[in-house]
C-alpha cells in the first residue's frame, strides 16, 4: 500500500509541475493520502484487535500457582488420653496450583466483545468527522485562491481600461487638447492598482502555503486552481458525518446497558487444584502430603446495593444528553446553512455588478 501511495504521490507531483493546475477533488485525495490523522483508522483497528483477543482469552483455562508458608498460635488436638494422633505443628508449609475454566458467564464475554466492537466504530467515526472538518477548511482555502484569482482578473481589466484611458489622455494632453495635470488622476488610480495587485498576490500565496501545508504537497505560486461544478441551492436535509456520530455514540450507550446487565447474571465455573503440604486435606495426618480438589463454582451477586440500576439510570440520562446534542447540532447547522445561502446570493450580486462596471468603463 505505502509504494503504491508513494507512486501516487509522485506521480501527482510531476502532473502538477506539467499541468500547472489542481482541482478540489484532488486536494480532497491528497488530504486522505498524506495527513496523519488517517494512520489513526488502522491503529485504532489493531488496538481493537489487541483488546478483543485480551477478552477472548478469558475463554481459556486460567493457572494459579500459591505458595503460603504459616504460623499459628494454636493447631486443633483431639482430647483423648494416651491418642496415637499426633497434634499438628504450629509451622505450616502449602503449595498449590489451580486451573480455572469458565463454563458461563450469562453471556458476559460476548457483551464485551460488542462493546469494544462499538467503541472502535465511534472512534472510527469521530475521524472521519474530524476529515470533515478539515474538507471545510480547504474548502474555504480554496475557495479563497479562486477569489484572488478572480480579482486579479477584474484588477487586470481595469488597469487595462484605465490604461487606454492614460494614453488617450496623454495624447490629448501632447496635442494641446487637454491641461496637463488632466493624467494624474489616472496615474493615480494605476498606482492603487498596483497596490491591490500586491496585496492580492501575498495573499494568494499564504493562502497557497497554508493550503500547501494541509494537503501534504508543495504547491507551486503558478498553479492554476480549476473552478468545481458546485450545487448553491439549500438542501433541506442535513448529511453530516456528526449525525452518525451521534447515532453511534448511542448504540455505544445501549451495549453498555446490555454489558451491566450481562454482569449482573450468575457465573459458573470448573475448578481443579493440586497441592503439596502440612498439613494436606487430612488434618490428622502431621506430615507432608499430596492433595488435590475438583468441582465447580456458581457466584451471583443477588444484591449490589443497587449499583447496576444507577449506572442503567445514569446510561439513559447520556442518552438524553445525546440526544440533545443532536437536535443542537441539527439547529445549528440549518443557521450557518441559511447564512451561506444568503452570503452565495450576495456574493453573486457583487460579482454581476463589478461585471457590469467593467463593461461600463
Amino acid at each position: 500500500m505505502k509504494p503504491f501511495i508513494f507512486f501516487f504521490t509522485v506521480l501527482f507531483s510531476f502532473t502538477l509541475q506539467g499541468q500547472q493546475r489542481i482541482t478540489l477533488e484532488q486536494c480532497y485525495n491528497l488530504l486522505e493520502t498524506n495527513y496523519p490523522l488517517i494512520k489513526q483508522h488502522a491503529l485504532l483497528e489493531k488496538q481493537n484487535q489487541l483488546d478483543s483477543k485480551a477478552i477472548n482469552n478469558t475463554k481459556l483455562p486460567q493457572l494459579n500457582l500459591e505458595a503460603q508458608a504459616t504460623y499459628q498460635s494454636d493447631v486443633t488436638e483431639v482430647p483423648l488420653p494416651n491418642s496415637p494422633i499426633e497434634p499438628l505443628n504450629k509451622d505450616q508449609y502449602r503449595a498449590t496450583l489451580s486451573i480455572n475454566q469458565l463454563i458461563y458467564n450469562g453471556g458476559l464475554t460476548d457483551a464485551s466483545l460488542k462493546m469494544k466492537a462499538s467503541q472502535l466504530e465511534t472512534k472510527q467515526k469521530q475521524i472521519d468527522v474530524s476529515m470533515y472538518q478539515l474538507k471545510q477548511q480547504i474548502n474555504q482555502l480554496y475557495f479563497s485562491i479562486l477569489l484572488t484569482q478572480e480579482t486579479r482578473l477584474l484588477l487586470d481589466a481595469k488597469k487595462t481600461q484605465l490604461q487606454t484611458k492614460l494614453d488617450e489622455v496623454k495624447s490629448g494632453v501632447k496635442y494641446g487638447v487637454l491641461l496637463p495635470a488632466s493624467d494624474s488622476v489616472l496615474e493615480t488610480e494605476l498606482l492603487k492598482i498596483e497596490q491591490q495587485f500586491i496585496e492580492v498576490e501575498s495573499s494568494r500565496v499564504t493562502l497557497i502555503e497554508t493550503l500547501s501545508n494541509l494537503i501534504g504537497q508543495s504547491l507551486a505560486e503558478s498553479v492554476s486552481f480549476e473552478k468545481p461544478l458546485i450545487e448553491t441551492q439549500l438542501q433541506t436535509e442535513i448529511n453530516r458525518p456528526e449525525l452518525e456520530l451521534f447515532q453511534y455514540k448511542k448504540q455505544e450507550v445501549e451495549n453498555s446497558e446490555e454489558l451491566i446487565a450481562r454482569q449482573n447474571l450468575p457465573k459458573l465455573n470448573g475448578f481443579a487444584t493440586g497441592g503439596y503440604g502440612n498439613p494436606g486435606l487430612n488434618m490428622l495426618d502431621n506430615s507432608f502430603q499430596p492433595f488435590y480438589l475438583l468441582g465447580l463454582k456458581l457466584s451471583w451477586n443477588v444484591f449490589d446495593w443497587n449499583i447496576k440500576k444507577t449506572q442503567r439510570e445514569a446510561l439513559a440520562v447520556n442518552k438524553d444528553i445525546i440526544d440533545n446534542e443532536t437536535e443542537i447540532f441539527k439547529l445549528n447547522t440549518s443557521i450557518e446553512l441559511n447564512k451561506q445561502q444568503k452570503e452565495i446570493e450576495k456574493i453573486s450580486a457583487f460579482i454581476a455588478s463589478d461585471l457590469k462596471i467593467v463593461d461600463l468603463q
